[in-house]
């Protein structure tokens, strides 16, 4: 016996994950380059942050909640390949776009720095470590509870192969 599931709950934890992942992977780039005050390309480091898109999902579960039942009117249904995957269901297409915070940073007094101009302020990136600090705690929390969803689903499949 053949049974294809869709495992969707696993599907969206992970994705959800993998999207916070990469935005604290940009918030520690921020945090470590609080201080650079000249890239590769000779300009100010500025401050990165994650953008997400995704697109809407034309069917609901109540859609298709008549096609995830079993038949049980036949006598020999355990010993036909089953497939329980609905028509039409898609994953999610999600956009991750990276993009540059156009603020611009601070002026700072300091004559002795080698990037400070005519007058001696020099220009900082616009990277806040307090705001970074609670967009890492933000981020950090929301893994914690893709984490938790993707084991009640583990769990929960556990336990249906032990019925």
């Amino acid at each position: 016996m053949k049974v294809n599931l869709n495992f969707s709950g696993f599907n969206i934890s992970a994705k959800g994950m993998s999207i916070q992942r990469k935005k604290m992977d940009l918030i520690a780039e921020n945090i470590a380059n609080v201080d650079t005050t000249k890239t590769a390309e000779g300009t100010t480091y500025q401050r990165k942050y994650l953008v997400v898109n995704g697109e809407k999902q034309s069917n609901t579960p109540a859609s298709f909640q008549n096609e995830l039942r079993l038949k049980t009117t036949d006598p020999e249904h355990i010993f036909r390949e089953i497939e329980i995957k609905p028509e039409g269901v898609k994953d999610k297409i999600v956009n991750i776009q990276e993009n540059q915070d156009g603020e611009p940073g601070n002026m700072v007094y300091m004559p002795d720095h080698p990037d400070a101009d005519e007058k001696g302020y020099v220009m900082m990136p616009n990277v806040n470590i307090v705001t970074e600090m609670v967009d890492m705690i933000a981020a950090t929390r929301s893994y914690e509870s893709n984490l938790t969803a993707f084991n009640a689903a583990k769990q929960i499949a556990k336990d249906s192969l032990e019925i």
